[in-house]
Order: structure tokens, then C-alpha cells, then sequence
């Protein structure tokens, strides 16, 4: 599962990898921090912080040392930015 969706990230394929993960989930299918790291990214990849950030939780709650504690941090530092800018405006 996680090389399939890793494959589909790297050809720009977000909006399957998210379709695939929804569907094994839906399934119950076990997610684990990995899999919550890779929906996390498939959704940053399609614009959908508030979704990449919750998968980003989902992995740190299951895993403190998970990438996704660092994706989550960048994550929150881009969209700080991003009021900021608003604001400017």
C-alpha cells in the first residue's frame, strides 16, 4: 500500500492517493503513522492545509517521531505566513 501511494505522489496523482487511502480506510484497513504522513502530503499537494495538517496529527498522536511532526511544523509556518499576508493587503 505504501509504495503504491508513494508512486502516485511522485506522478502527481494526489487526488488518487487520497481516493486509494479513503477507500482502504473506508474498508478498515489500519492506518499507521506512515499512511497518515502520506495522506497528510497528498493533501498539501492538492492545496488542502487544514486536511494535510489533520493527517500530519493523525500521525504524530500514533508516532511523536514521525516525519509528519516536521511537516506539521512547516505546515503551520507557511500558513502563519500566509495571514500575515492577508493583512497586508
Amino acid at each position: 500500500m505504501k509504495d503504491r501511494i508513494r508512486a502516485l505522489l511522485a506522478e502527481n496523482k494526489a487526488d488518487e492517493a487520497i481516493s486509494v487511502l479513503e477507500q482502504y480506510r473506508g474498508e478498515g484497513g489500519t492506518m499507521d503513522d506512515e499512511l497518515f504522513y502520506l495522506l497528510g502530503n497528498a493533501w498539501r499537494k492538492m492545496g488542502n492545509w487544514q486536511m494535510a495538517m489533520n493527517g500530519y496529527l493523525e500521525a504524530v498522536h500514533l508516532n511523536p517521531e514521525s516525519p509528519a511532526a516536521q511537516a506539521l511544523e512547516i505546515a503551520g509556518e507557511i500558513l502563519d505566513f500566509y495571514n500575515k499576508d492577508m493583512y497586508n493587503q
